[in-house]
């Protein structure tokens, strides 16, 4: 929707959306794990998918979606980076918006942790699998 609209009010797109999907790939490693963490403790704790969209809610909400990073006060600025989302909606901005290269570095190390959760994630739910069936 954003290169859409993007598109519309300009009427060209900058060279770096390309960057887009590198950008969502390590994001999905992590929604993957933490997709798996959730549906094993969702077995255990039935009250897992109410918490969830509370939790999906506020993290949307303490992520600098329809608000800059910059605007936020700097004593504040770290317990923001704290939320996953935030460094991705940055960096598809200067991707798509300001037509910026994204931070390598830091790209490097959101898909190192990404992986690393998601492999957790898989571990978690392969080791708690074995109690699906006496719970349900």
């Amino acid at each position: 929707m954003l290169l859409i609209a993007f598109f519309l009010h300009n009427g060209d797109i900058h060279w770096t959306s390309v960057y887009l999907p590198l950008l969502l790939v390590p994001f999905s490693a992590f929604i993957l794990g933490t997709s798996w963490i959730f549906a094993s403790l969702g077995v255990f704790l039935r009250d897992v998918g109410q918490t969830v969209g509370i939790l999906t809610m506020v993290m949307l909400f303490l992520a600098p979606v329809v608000y800059p990073f910059s605007a936020v006060p700097a004593s504040v600025q770290p317990w923001l980076l704290a939320n996953p989302l935030t460094f991705i909606i940055e960096q598809c901005r200067e991707v798509v918006i300001w037509g910026r290269q994204p931070d390598w570095s830091g790209l490097a190390i959101y898909t190192v942790t990404a992986v690393a959760f998601a492999w957790l994630g898989y571990a978690w739910f392969q080791k708690t699998r074995k109690g699906f069936a006496d719970v349900l």
